[in-house]
């Protein structure tokens, strides 16, 4: 069974740093791309960022600068690393997992991690 597990989400001030981790099992994570998108009350899911199985990474204009996505394949773990947080930014994080190949699309998404950004 496919689960990807998100954690590191939480309560923190405008300007600080969080660092959410997911945690993937059930598929040969290397080979599938590692994205993170995030959704806030009454808006649409948006990306934030990905990353290939080759390790090319891509970022939404509003975090450009601010967070850095990387991946540890050999703990099957996709990270995200945010900082200079703002109150826009406070939302709930999706992890998820990508492989189109063969006709084929393989899509998957983890439950959220809540990240909240106030004084």
């Amino acid at each position: 069974q496919v689960q990807l597990v998100e954690s590191g989400g939480g309560l923190v001030q405008p300007g600080g740093s969080l660092r959410l981790s997911c945690a993937a099992s059930g598929i040969i994570f290397s080979i599938y791309r590692m994205g993170w998108y995030r959704q806030a009350p009454g808006k649409q899911r948006e990306l934030v960022a990905y990353i290939t199985s080759a390790g090319s990474k891509n970022y939404a204009d509003f975090v450009k600068g601010r967070f850095t996505i990387s991946r540890d394949n050999a703990k099957n773990t996709v990270y995200l690393q945010m900082n200079s947080l703002l109150p826009d930014d406070a939302a709930r994080y999706y992890c998820n997992a990508l492989r189109t190949e063969w006709g084929s699309r393989y899509d998957f998404w983890g439950q959220g991690t809540q990240v909240t950004v106030s004084s």
